[in-house]
């Protein structure tokens, strides 16, 4: 018998409850959901069978040990802002048109004019808003670098560790590692400690080259041998050998991280994802290119409540719009329909067959490729094949990009390297990754692989229509000027022969 209404309220809860078939997290009960972003980082770790660094990334691989690793882990993009303009709403940068690398912006810490907005469509919301709205305290300790126009205090319940004007889109916290700089470590800024909290805290991964590295642990220059893609010569060897450093020093950087969330108590209720934006910045045909190395990184996920055995490895090809998907699902929140990825530790998980990435205007570099990855192959659509590999890019001085130009005009390249990087590209490239990891046997141009070829060309034209691949249309002539106006006074780009694209902004200056 029902005696009160206080009865008939708990009775009613229970019943919905029932219904719905979900359970009902209390507040207080939520695990906290840490991403760890390394910058620009290919997975040379030990847990992902890498024999050079093996035994060096002791924190990576204990993660792995004691959570999930994903072994076939994907960006959206080669470059840091589209992957991330993806990442945290979601959905594919193509479709939301935040694909051109620093685009919806200006210059550093400048608000944005209304015509240069990029705005999200109508419904779409950033993974820490949708967190908010669950109950979360958010932060982002580091670098933001999304192509949309939105306010930061929309999307975080603290500010970075330095100053931000409301308003500013883009650039805002455009540095990663701030972490060690802090006199207060961002999730001690809840007022209630029992709030759970969602935040990012960015290392520089990749970028930081040896600076990390633990002392005794650096690798010589000389150390590793270079992929077959790469003409032998010291700063080739440099770039290299400096990529499996970053790896050790990024492990240090995480282990700190760690080590501050036990100190605060709060390790054993937080779910950590360890990743990072995009592959190698070290080296060229890595970072910016739709191969392996640019498109292929690091995803562990530790945390109580996955329940997977610990140390579970997975094969599945997955996305790191699935990463999206899963922090939405650990921290209660329904999945918005809109979401391209998928919860990883839904029990109805079904793997995808394929993944796709692009890339598109880095910089002031204009190009527009796309790529799927299936098990066992990687297929590459070239858009603008008159345009080498070795276009004018944002590299243009460093030596890796004058030393292959150097050894070119000096006919010292091996016959693939000099038409890889300085002859027409492929309209469309097919490797078979088992048997040629370095992706140099373009079987698209083998009759015996027609059959596969054709399968891979329909899952791409197929999922440009369905996506409604925004790529399909050249980027705003105002976007573009307000690019040529960012580059316009920089010798690198004044000196070069740019995209013919620019040219009627240089007629307008001369004119």
């Amino acid at each position: 018998m029902i005696n009160s209404k206080l009865d008939q309220l708990l009775l009613g809860f229970v019943l919905i409850t029932i219904i719905c078939g979900q359970k009902v997290i209390a507040q207080s009960e939520k695990p906290n959901i840490l991403w760890i972003i390394a910058e620009d980082l290919s997975p040379f770790m030990g847990c992902y069978g890498d024999e050079i660094n093996k035994g060096y990334t002791p924190v990576i691989d204990k993660l792995a040990a004691e959570g999930v690793m994903f072994k076939r882990a994907y960006a959206t993009a080669p470059v840091c802002s589209a992957s991330r303009s993806a990442l945290i709403t979601g959905v594919m940068q193509t479709s939301t048109g935040t694909h051109h690398h620093r685009s919806s912006r200006t210059t550093d810490g400048e608000v944005v004019p209304e015509e240069l907005r990029i705005n999200l469509s109508e419904g779409i919301k950033t993974i820490p808003e949708l967190m908010r709205d669950a109950g979360y305290f958010t932060f982002n300790n580091g670098k933001d670098d999304y192509n949309f126009h939105y306010n930061r205090e929309a999307l975080y319940s603290v500010g970075n560790a330095i100053d931000y004007t409301p308003g500013m889109n883009g650039w805002q916290g455009n540095r990663a590692d701030y972490f060690m700089s802090l006199t207060k470590n961002v999730w001690n800024a809840r007022e209630d400690k029992n709030q759970p909290w969602f935040g990012q805290v960015q290392i520089m991964g990749g970028k930081a080259g040896s600076k990390h590295v633990r002392e005794g642990h650096k690798l010589d220059d000389a150390a590793v041998a270079l992929p077959p893609y790469f003409p032998k010569v010291t700063s080739q060897q440099k770039a290299w050998t400096e990529h499996y450093n970053a790896n050790r020093g990024a492990d240090a950087k995480v282990e700190s991280i760690l080590k501050q969330l036990e100190v605060d108590g709060e390790l054993e209720n937080t779910i950590i994802f360890f990743f990072s934006d995009h592959g190698s910045n070290s080296s060229l045909r890595h970072k910016q290119f739709c191969y392996e190395g640019g498109m292929h990184v690091p995803l562990i996920i530790k945390g109580k409540d996955l329940k997977l055995k610990p140390g579970t490895v997975r094969s599945e090809l997955v996305s790191l719009l699935d990463v999206s998907a899963t922090t939405l699902a650990l921290g209660g929140v329904v999945l918005p329909k809109y979401l391209d990825g998928k919860s990883l530790f839904d029990t109805k998980f079904k793997a995808s067959e394929y993944v796709v990435g692009a890339r598109d205007r880095c910089d002031y570099t204009i190009d527009r490729i796309r790529t799927v990855r299936t098990d066992t192959f990687r297929y590459i659509f070239n858009y603008f094949p008159d345009r080498p590999m070795l276009q004018p890019g944002y590299r243009d001085n460093k030596p890796i990009v004058k030393d292959m130009k150097r050894l070119f005009q000096e006919g010292k390249l091996t016959p693939y390297q000099a038409e890889h990087w300085f002859g027409k590209r492929p309209k469309e490239e097919l490797y078979d990754l088992s048997a040629d990891p370095h992706q140099m046997n373009n079987l698209a141009e083998n009759s015996e692989y027609n059959t596969i070829l054709e399968q891979h060309r329909n899952i791409l034209k197929n999922w440009i229509i369905e996506t409604n691949d925004k790529g399909q249309h050249p980027e705003s002539s105002i976007q573009l000027e307000a690019t040529y106006n960012l580059w316009k006074d920089r010798p690198r780009f004044r000196d070069a022969k740019v995209n013919p694209e620019y040219d009627q902004f240089k007629n307008q200056i001369r004119n």
